[in-house]
């Protein structure tokens, strides 16, 4: 199916085939893209994609934290999202926004500011074989022994593939022992974050999350918050000690296509209750809000 797709690169489309760069390119060669994944969803009223806003404010984000020049302003970009999805005919799926840099340069620096820009719009259980996912089965973790990148190196907020070498390498260690996906700890010692995902504690009926300053701002982390205190669920963010990995009640991933991902096993814990409570009520309202059926989170879908 992907060869049928269009891809949106730079003001028009073309055929998935034809969406390439050259291998000297800087953004290959150096890893300086910035990106987004994005979620639509079909509702009543049909396809609309989940907090698109957020998304492209955090593209911009990326952008500025590397001296980077998008191709476009910020309705521009929302509407060339909507339009890509319209084109492809989908009703569902996920869009991933790619900001690169096409030219050939042995540089370090890249040889302007401007980014040439592409939007892929896809259906994964169409598209991409491997990316099932089940509620109910959730998955392992372990505790890797690759530590989050420090922010004093990087600027981590920055949606960059450089800096998914970090997680891909942790996933990589957990993966060796038998797991499936990696909890990484900062360089301080305290739990910062998943491979690519956010990372959930329920103690006592309490949520709790790493906070701000060792993480991506991931917007299904703020949306997952946000629903909690609109359920009256208490939440708290801040430095979590690794202990907490083998004293919570339930713990979670969050990522931007499967929203709330069980923990059923942490290293050598076996967590039965998986997936619990919380983590039932959050996903029930999130995925209630993804069809269109919570009038409190309208806003938060764009429609197409």
């Amino acid at each position: 199916m992907l060869n049928e797709r269009l891809v949106y690169v730079n003001g028009g489309f073309v055929k998935w085939p034809e969406a390439t760069v050259h291998m000297m390119s800087h953004s290959f060669a150096r890893g300086s893209t910035i990106f987004e994944v994005i979620s639509f969803y079909a509702t009543a009223s049909g396809p609309a994609v989940f907090r698109l806003h957020e998304h492209i404010f955090r593209l911009e984000k990326s952008a500025a934290y590397l001296d980077m020049e998008l191709p476009g302003d910020h309705d521009t970009l929302c509407r060339a999202v909507a339009e890509a999805v319209r084109r492809n005919r989908l009703e569902k799926g996920v869009i991933k926004v790619v900001g690169y840099y096409p030219q050939f340069a042995l540089d370090i620096q890249p040889p302007q500011k401007r980014l040439d820009l592409a939007i892929f719009a896809m259906d994964p259980s169409q598209d991409a074989a491997g990316l099932e996912f089940s509620f109910e089965k959730g998955t392992t973790a372990g505790i890797a022994r690759w530590r989050k990148l420090d922010p004093q190196t990087i600027p981590i907020e920055a949606k960059a593939a450089a800096n998914y070498l970090n997680g891909m390498i942790a996933r990589l260690d957990v993966q060796k022992r038998g797991l499936e996906d990696a909890i990484l700890l900062d360089t301080q010692g305290f739990i910062a974050e998943g491979a690519t995902e956010s990372v959930f504690f329920v103690k006592e009926d309490r949520l709790l999350t790493p906070s701000l300053g060792t993480v991506l701002d991931s917007i299904t982390r703020r949306s997952i918050l946000q629903v909690a205190r609109h359920l009256g669920i208490e939440t708290s963010e801040g430095r979590l000690p690794p202990e907490l990995i083998f004293q919570a009640d339930e713990i979670f991933f969050a990522n931007t296509p499967f929203k709330v991902i069980p923990v059923r096993r942490v290293e050598d814990r076996e967590m039965p209750s998986a997936p619990g409570p919380m983590q039932r009520r959050l996903w029930d309202v999130l995925q209630r809000i993804a069809a269109g059926k919570e009038p409190a989170f309208a806003e938060w879908l764009y429609p197409v």
